[in-house]
């Protein structure tokens, strides 16, 4: 009976009170339900404000690759493929495809092959783990155009397998050609100012043995002519007092002529003259200067020919070209001439049997106080103004010779 009534009282309490139990189940169900929307919400702002950070390190990743102008690639260690991520390089290599599974050694092959051993023997030690790092600079060739460019490349394991063996491996590629000009320039300037440093030492040591020797003839003889009283004896020493001094111009003017060429400060005068009277004049004023029993002939392609030149210049070449050919022949014959001109140019030609010039010496005589025999009276500055001359004329001057068997020294110039 009171189990009855108990049942009847909290079924009555259930049936009055049902609705409030509702609403506060519904209620509890809403702050649940709003709690876990908040706490959705919170991770959403939080997953887009990653999201919109790793957007803005990606721009500014791209941004700096594209600053840096580098190439960024992946190699799979384990099947050597080789994938390019992105490619910022200016001047980007578009001779070959970086398309994603290129192998390895494929393009190792496209390297020049002065580099392509080395650059991939580093690549193997970092792929079996000898290195942790690799760096190189190399010639990459340019299939079909007989060219190479420039690349500097940086590369590092990221990831290894449980035996520490590498299995990915990332790295970044430049084209750095206008920094190699750069440093080729520096290089060039260094030479240029090393040489320049050797060319005064010698122009000072030569020029100062050069200057002394007639200087001291002239101030020898000078010194001892006022007690020569024999007129015979006094004129020997005039002569040998005027030959020292035309030597000592000869040096001064020479340097002068070469200083004044290489800075520019000549112009050129274009004349038009008549080339057999010009070669023949310096002809005639060589002939003294033979030794005993050498012959002079010429051998001139037309009866006449006028060109067009700076006259002085082509008159300094010609008397220094006849003054070398008659120091050094003791025997036989000096030849002057010309061949007919070919497409307005033309080829003057000093031959001599005399002793001849060593192979090696052929471009070494060219420059500037290089003497082949020592002993033999002269500065070293006749042919390098003769090609200094040359050069500004738009011409040159070589020289064909054997040893022992004579020389011809050739003048190619531009006549119109």
């Amino acid at each position: 009976m009171i189990n009855v009534l108990l049942h009847t009282m909290l079924a009555v309490w259930f049936l009055e009170s049902w609705p409030q139990v509702l609403m506060t189940l519904l209620v509890v169900f809403l702050l649940v339900f709003l709690w876990i929307q908040w706490k959705t919400g919170q991770q959403l702002k939080s997953e887009l404000a990653m999201l919109a950070k790793i957007g803005k390190h990606n721009v500014e990743y791209e941004f700096v690759l594209d600053t840096m102008k580098l190439s960024i690639w992946h190699l799979d260690v384990k099947t050597g493929k080789l994938t390019f991520e992105q490619d910022f390089r200016d001047k980007g290599n578009k001779y070959f495809t970086n398309a994603d599974g290129m192998e390895v050694d494929e393009s190792v092959a496209l390297l020049d092959p002065r580099d392509s051993e080395r650059v991939g023997q580093s690549m193997a030690d970092l792929c079996s783990g000898k290195k942790s790092s690799y760096h190189e600079i190399y010639r990459v060739t340019v299939p079909y155009a007989q060219t190479v460019y420039w690349e500097e490349s940086y590369a590092t394991v990221t990831q290894r397998d449980i035996d520490g063996h590498p299995t990915l491996i990332v790295g970044t590629t430049q084209r750095i050609d206008d920094r190699k000009s750069m440093e080729e320039a520096l290089v060039q300037a260094r030479n240029r100012a090393e040489e320049s440093d050797r060319l005064k030492t010698a122009f000072v040591a030569n020029m100062s043995h050069e200057i002394r020797t007639p200087l001291n003839a002239i101030v020898g003889f000078t010194s001892v002519l006022p007690d020569i009283t024999d007129e015979e004896e006094r004129k020997s020493l005039l002569d040998l007092i005027q030959e020292n001094t035309q030597k000592l111009l000869r040096i001064v003017d020479d340097v002068v002529n070469i200083s004044k060429i290489e800075s520019g400060k000549e112009e050129l005068v274009m004349t038009a003259f008549e080339l057999n009277t010009l070669l023949l004049e310096n002809m005639s004023r060589c002939e003294q200067s033979l030794q005993p029993g050498v012959g002079l002939d010429a051998q001139f392609a037309m009866d006449a020919l006028t060109i067009t030149t700076d006259l002085a210049r082509l008159n300094e070449i010609m008397k220094h070209l006849l003054q070398n050919a008659a120091k050094f022949t003791q025997a036989g014959t000096v030849t002057v001439g010309y061949d007919k001109p070919v497409d307005g140019r033309i080829t003057i030609w000093v031959r001599d049997t005399g002793k001849g010039i060593a192979e090696e010496n052929l471009e070494r005589i060219f420059e500037r106080f290089y003497k082949v025999d020592e002993f033999i009276p002269g500065a070293g500055l006749g042919l390098s103004l003769c090609r200094v001359m040359a050069f500004s004329l738009g011409g040159n001057v070589t020289v064909e010779s054997k040893l022992g068997e004579g020389s011809t020294f050739k003048v190619e110039l531009p006549i119109q």
